[in-house]
């Protein structure tokens, strides 16, 4: 089995070492620079990746993703597309090779979209970015896809937990192309769902609450928003829009309608969790918090939220305790959020604070 890895970059010198030394699993590695003016392109020459060249006058992810795709080799079993900001586990070939079936097209993985600062593991979902040499093209000008051409042959995709790749974010990286790449995805396909929530979530991260909350609005009515994890996301996300609006009977109501649209995951309750809190409705806070604490699943989906499983659902359940009185619960769901952020010295501070004031009515 022979197994390319393809990426596209630009001005990443800093990630080459530890990409090249992770991919070398690879029989092939191949770049597509999109215009570098650092050392990006010297740095992989010099550890034996294939690069060409190549500037796009009007950029479109989907087009650089399809150009470096053409120089895999064509006599590939498997490619393999990452970006230099990504690592994959050791002995992942093994992992491709065991689960690599002969009618396998499409292999679905484990990935990290973010590894935290303190190297624990954010946003994890299951993607599929290996693939097949024929019958796949990129498409959407930002967030795009593998998309199979099913004339060709079936698309057999195989899925592996046990295969990682986790991606390690550049905090100075410029998100600022995304939003005019967005806005001509959705011009150019008006009833895909999937770019329309993209579209509705980038403008609430530039602060066009109103637009957002249009456009949330229109992904809820597409035919084919159907998804309810995503759906129950636009609800969250449109709450969150009213909230920074200061419109906090809407931000309710938004939140409410989450979980109804989807209350098998946790994310929204704790959205209308810390509404409650914000408001010092702590009661309702306890309960919500609760209710979202029977929910075991953490699904694998780019929608979970981490704060629902970490400490911070714990942290809020000890501070309401705490404002209502209850310094018993206080301590107890402090200490649950202390097992899982032992080194948060706020949390410390927070614990003796409830006992001293225990000690001190005795």
């Amino acid at each position: 089995m022979k197994i390319s890895v393809y990426a596209i970059c630009k001005n990443e010198e800093q990630f080459v070492d530890r990409w090249v030394n992770s991919m070398q699993e690879a029989d092939e590695i191949v770049v597509l620079d999109t215009g570098s003016t650092d050392n990006t392109v010297p740095k992989l020459l010099a550890r034996g990746v294939k690069v060409e060249q190549k500037i796009f006058p009007k950029w479109r992810f989907d087009e650089a993703r399809n150009e470096s795709l053409k120089l895999v080799s064509l006599d590939t079993d498997v490619c393999v597309c990452t970006d230099l900001d990504e690592v994959f586990e050791k002995n992942w070939r093994q992992k491709i090779e065991k689960s690599w079936k002969p009618n396998t097209r499409q292999l679905r993985y484990k990935y990290v979209w973010n590894v935290l600062p303190n190297l624990e593991d954010g946003i994890t979902f299951m993607y599929e970015k290996i693939h097949a040499l024929n019958g796949f093209k990129w498409i959407f000008p930002v967030h795009e896809v593998l998309d199979c051409i099913p004339q060709l042959l079936p698309n057999e995709v195989v899925e592996n937990k046990d295969l990682v790749l986790r991606h390690f974010p550049d905090p100075n990286k410029s998100r600022g192309q995304y939003l005019n790449l967005l806005e001509l995805s959705v011009s150019e396909n008006p009833t895909s769902d999937r770019n329309t929530h993209y579209l509705a979530r980038e403008y609430m991260f530039n602060g066009r609450y109103l637009e957002a909350i249009k456009t949330f609005k229109k992904h809820l009515r597409l035919k084919t928003a159907t998804w309810k994890e995503e759906r129950s996301a636009s609800l969250r996300y449109m709450g969150d829009c009213y909230f920074n609006l200061g419109k906090f009977t809407s931000a309710n109501r938004c939140y409410k309608k989450a979980i109804e649209e989807c209350f098998t995951t946790r994310e929204g309750y704790l959205s209308l969790a810390k509404l409650y809190y914000e408001k010092g409705k702590y009661l309702n806070c306890i309960f919500v918090l609760n209710n979202m604490l029977q929910i075991k699943e953490k699904r694998l989906s780019y929608i979970t939220n981490p704060d629902c499983w970490n400490y911070y659902p714990f942290d809020l359940l000890g501070f309401c305790h705490f404002k209502i009185g209850q310094l018993d619960k206080a301590i107890e769901y402090t200490q649950k959020a202390i097992e899982l952020n032992p080194t948060d010295e706020r949390l410390q501070n927070n614990l003796t604070l409830y006992k001293n004031i225990i000690k001190n009515n005795q």
